[in-house]
């Protein structure tokens, strides 16, 4: 391995990470799929090809080149490549289709999209927002369709640039990521060069612990931030190989770890749940894999999951696209309960704050703001939206849009903002309800949410849209209450429940939840008041 010094700020520009290992470490693998391995010195090679047929299709320094493609060495290449001309990489989440496919394309203003066979039908439905884009298509020519394109291979056959990092600056925006749109509008987030260094070498690297021979499995799509932070960036400062997978499988997933030989992983949301709920095997602990961050880990699985797979579990922080390591556990290993998030790192200054943005007190639920002690920790702002960025910030603070807590000499995380909820006098997280709420065997999905209070101003009742599973058609609403009554504080039983076939998701599978405000009391909605359950306190 040849762990990178980034102590010259100079030396903080994503491409020149590349430029610096290729000259280091150059015979070291870098990119490994099923189709290709490559090198550190044959990645900066084929970079800057790619530099060079980008910048004959006319990118130029600030232009936005977004891709839509699926897992794979070229993505990687291809934001490097980018980035080496003083443009902007845009990942495109390849769930999208239709209007919102559409509208995230026009909203990303790119001069260049890059797609592959496999997805270009998608894109050729929605193909009256390209106008003057220039379209680029992986696969064979014989198979490309789509009006106008170029062949992904014709882009690499150029003689390759030398890169000049001379005009660049660590602050410089070199990617935009698209937020989920949970809560709102999808923004676009400009994310600098040293916004996505200073997560992997402050944060990820340290805890990870990388020793010689050791290689990344990436299963996270490369349409999120967490995918480049925690696997592909990281290798790229550490100059070890990362495996990049093009999809997460529960029945492939410890066959392919022995298969590359892999000792470090991430896993987010389900996946490291499916792999628990996976039936046990002999070779259960057969595998080379030495240490994993699976995010959120639930604490009552934690041990029973590290004694099964025989894998060391990282305690898990907190990030958001806008800042990539707001806490993190890294420097208090060990001397933190595992849940919780930890601290943040000396470069910015954290507040709880209550709605009148005074600080709350220790123990006390409040909304996780900062401030920047230095340059380029954080976001640059929104894409082609001062009024979101400026919404953001209030007497210099940012408003991350998370609540927290401080405890036990922790932070802790408690909900998202616009998902928590105040009713007499209490914070409820949206969160912790639906926890308990799943724990029913006729749940499939739930989303808890808040409906405003006619009696109490400023004030929300606890309102539950509920999926159940085909076979538990029976399952009452007053059956669910008493289970939830019977295992939670009773507040946590809803003032309104609804029974439906399924919830307003994201094409990420996340649910958008302010749809679910705005359609607040329905006709079919149960009523607590006008039932006749009566809550056990």
């Amino acid at each position: 391995m040849n762990k990178l010094d980034l102590s010259d700020n100079k030396n903080r520009i994503l491409p020149k990470l590349l430029t610096l290992q290729a000259e280091q470490a150059g015979t070291t693998e870098f990119l490994i799929t099923d189709e290709r391995r490559l090198t550190f010195a044959e990645a900066e090679q084929l970079a800057n090809a790619m530099a060079a047929g980008l910048r004959e299709l006319g990118v130029q320094k600030d232009d936005r080149v977004a891709f839509y493609l699926d897992n794979g060495w070229e993505p990687v290449l291809i934001a490097l490549a980018v980035n080496k001309l003083g443009a902007v990489w845009v990942p495109l989440n390849t769930d999208y289709k239709g209007a919102w496919l559409s509208e995230t394309i026009e909203r990303s203003r790119c001069k260049v999209l890059i797609t592959e066979t496999a997805l270009q039908d998608r894109i050729i439905e929605v193909q009256s927002v390209l106008k003057d884009v220039k379209t680029v298509v992986k696969g064979s020519p014989e198979e490309i369709k789509l009006p106008g394109a170029i062949s992904f291979d014709s882009l690499c056959d150029h003689t390759p640039i030398v890169p000049d990092y001379s005009g660049m600056n660590y602050g410089d925006t070199c990617a935009i990521l698209w937020t989920s749109g949970t809560t709102g509008k999808s923004k676009g987030v400009l994310q600098s060069h040293n916004s996505w260094i200073r997560p992997i070498a402050e944060a990820a690297s340290i805890y990870f612990n990388s020793q010689p021979g050791d290689v990344i499995y990436n299963v996270l799509p490369l349409y999120n931030s967490g995918a480049w932070i925690t696997a592909i960036f990281r290798a790229l400062y550490e100059g070890i190989p990362v495996v990049i997978e093009k999809r997460f499988s529960v029945t492939t997933f410890w066959d392919r770890v022995r298969h590359f030989g892999a000792t470090q992983t991430f896993t987010l949301g389900a996946m490291h749940i499916f792999l628990w709920n996976a039936p046990a095997q002999d070779s259960d602990r057969d595998h080379p894999l030495r240490v994993a961050q699976m995010v959120p880990m639930p604490e009552q699985l934690r041990e029973p999951f590290a004694k099964r797979f025989g894998v060391e579990l990282l305690p898990m922080g907190l990030g958001q696209s806008e800042v990539m390591v707001v806490f993190t556990p890294a420097h208090h290993m060990g001397k933190i309960p595992f849940a919780s998030l930890g601290h943040p790192l000396p470069d910015m200054e954290i507040a709880l704050l209550d709605d009148n943005n005074q600080p709350v007190a220790e123990g006390e639920v409040g909304e996780i703001c900062l401030k920047t002690l230095k340059p380029f920790i954080i976001f640059n702002g929104y894409f082609d939206d001062p009024v979101a960025t400026a919404e953001a910030f209030h007497d210099g603070w940012y408003h991350t849009g998370d609540m927290g807590k401080y405890a036990a000499g922790a932070y802790w995380f408690v909900d998202r903002k616009k998902d928590a909820l105040r009713y007499a006098g209490r914070n409820i997280s949206s969160m912790e309800v639906e926890m308990i709420v799943r724990k029913h065997p006729a749940v499939k999905d739930v989303a808890a949410f808040g409906i405003p209070s006619k009696d109490v101003p400023g004030e929300s009742e606890l309102a539950l849209q509920v999926v159940l599973k085909p076979d538990a058609q029976t399952t009452s609403y007053e059956e669910l209450a008493a289970f939830i009554n019977n295992n939670a504080p009773y507040y946590f039983v809803p003032q309104y429940m609804e029974f439906v076939d399924t919830l307003p998701y994201t094409p990420t599978n996340k649910v958008q939840k302010f749809k679910l405000r705005e359609q607040g009391v329905g006709p079919n909605t149960w009523v607590l008041k006008k039932s006749g359950y009566q809550v056990k306190r």
